[in-house]
């Protein structure tokens, strides 16, 4: 069992910046593969990026060349850094995590075990 806790969200203005982080706990292994998510209000979740435990890394088409995901395997810390947001970009932003043997099987469409609660991102026009 892990745990997975965001911080970060809260309300901006379009163009500017947040940064996300989730710190996990619990077995390393199980945090292998990681990634973010996000769900709108009435719409279905959809996957923003994924990082697996080498560094590997792959986003979503909204998601490149704004959005940035990394992690620091030694504090067990997940981060999406978010620049020149949208107000399509408001949403619950979820943090996931679940163990993958290979760095290919880590994808935007795997099954994930583990979630946080979340953390809101907010984006006025």
């Amino acid at each position: 069992q892990i745990y997975l806790s965001e911080s970060g969200g809260g309300s901006v203005q379009a163009g500017e910046s947040l940064r996300l982080s989730c710190v996990a706990s619990g077995h390393p292994s199980s945090t292998y593969c990681m990634g973010w998510f996000r769900q709108a209000p009435s719409k279905e979740r959809e996957a923003v990026a994924v990082i697996y435990v080498d560094g590997s890394t792959d986003y979503e088409d909204f998601a490149k060349g704004r959005f940035t995901i990394s992690r620091d395997n030694a504090k067990n810390t997940l981060y999406l850094q978010m620049n020149s947001l949208k107000p399509e970009d408001t949403a619950m932003y979820y943090c996931a995590a679940d163990y993958q043997p290979w760095s290919s099987w880590c994808t935007l469409r795997s099954t994930y075990k583990y979630w946080g609660q979340g953390t809101q991102v907010t984006v006025s026009s």
